[in-house]
């Protein structure tokens, strides 16, 4: 997906250090093909750090790469 977004739900978030630099790997699966898990890495700033398993997300993308989590507020 070059430009865009998708819900997800969301299965773990785990931080990384790579080189000193913090990372979040956010592993995620689409409803439609809950076998299937997927991983972004994202920087902190992506990520809200109140997020929990099972929270429904959207995803946006730019250039085939992740650039913001969004936690979706049910019934909103």
């Amino acid at each position: 997906m070059l430009r865009g977004s998708r819900e997800v739900i969301l299965r773990k978030v785990q931080p990384i250090s790579v080189h000193g630099q913090i990372s979040w790997d956010v592993h995620f699966i689409d409803p439609d093909d809950p076998d299937h898990v997927s991983v972004a890495r994202v920087g902190p700033e992506t990520v809200n750090h109140t997020l929990e398993p099972g929270d429904r997300l959207r995803l946006d993308y730019a250039m085939g790469a992740v650039v913001a989590v969004h936690r979706l507020v049910p019934g909103a």
